[in-house]
């Protein structure tokens, strides 16, 4: 009989140097305590948040087989950068340099958690993230940022990543406020080539501050891109999802444990399934979500 709680090890703060970014790369890695060839789900916080946020989501992947990279981001209220910052316009690439640096030094990272040497599987990455950490995980997969012209900006993709959750993930740039247009120049993505599997999660009652439309804005990754996806439409979500940040978190407006829950679930088979293909645990999930007789969302797929 598996154990219900599997044990997890936490180490934090792993520091990367990152010469020219101001500040060193502070990062959280989390493992179960057992176990071998444990994939990896490197995650991107969403803005003003740290490596000590979404213990939801974190600690349940870790628990349930995966090993789980937070880094800082600059943009983290725990680093105190102010807007007037000269690398605040350019902290949406230095995220995106963030993730692939945390994969350059996964040795590093391996070596830095008591007795998780030789468990790691450096060729089953998968990049996860919520809001602007969706966005940032995103671009690993392929999406990229409109140049002011209106054609693709440059390819940040990364090979070694094989599969996404994407959380909250903003939609196209043609509908911004004037303020995000203004400010947030890379709020203008495409996802005409990001072709990895992914998973991506919206919530219908999420009605961002930066788009003149509604919530189906978070739908646009799923319908503009190609391969296989899968959209998630969570009843009733505001931008947190639920509390995916944090339980008891201020920001969270819609706190629900159940819902919290069916991600946690929901996120797990969809990662275990898409970097070990023969196994079914997104297909048995997926069905008992179809049949359950008051279901908390619904499951959208295209190959």
């Amino acid at each position: 009989m598996s154990d219900p709680n599997p044990a997890i090890v936490s180490v934090k703060p792993v520091i990367l140097p990152a010469p020219g970014r101001g500040e060193d790369l502070q990062v959280r890695v989390s493992a179960p305590v057992t176990g071998g060839d444990l994939p990896v789900v490197v995650f991107s916080h969403g803005f003003g948040w740290s490596m000590d946020g979404y213990a939801p989501l974190a600690d349940h992947w870790a628990a349930q087989g995966f090993v789980v990279v937070q880094p800082t981001h600059l943009d983290s209220r725990t680093l105190g950068i102010p807007h007037e910052d000269p690398r605040f316009p350019e902290i949406w690439r230095i995220r995106i340099e963030d993730l692939k640096r945390v994969l350059d030094e996964l040795d590093v990272l391996e070596a830095s958690v008591p007795g998780l040497a030789g468990r790691v599987d450096h060729d089953r990455i998968a990049v996860a993230g919520h809001s602007w950490g969706a966005q940032t995980a995103s671009t690993l997969l392929g999406a990229r940022v409109l140049d002011p012209d209106g054609s693709p900006g440059e390819d940040l993709s990364d090979p070694r990543v094989k599969a996404g959750v994407l959380l909250a993930l903003t939609g196209l740039g043609d509908d911004l406020t004037p303020f995000a247009a203004e400010q947030l120049p890379f709020m203008r993505p495409s996802f005409a080539t990001m072709t990895p599997p992914a998973l991506i999660v919206a919530g219908d009652h999420d009605q961002s501050r930066l788009s003149t439309r509604g919530p189906d804005w978070f739908t646009d990754p799923y319908t503009y891109s190609p391969g296989d996806k899968t959209l998630l439409t969570l009843y009733g979500a505001e931008h947190s999802l639920g509390g995916i940040p944090g339980y008891e978190v201020a920001e969270t407006t819609d706190e629900s444990p159940a819902r919290v829950a069916l991600l946690q679930r929901l996120t797990t088979a969809f990662l275990h399934s898409a970097l070990h293909p023969e196994d079914t645990a997104w297909q048995k999930a997926a069905a008992e979500l179809a049949e359950d007789p008051a279901p908390l969302g619904k499951l959208q797929s295209k190959e």
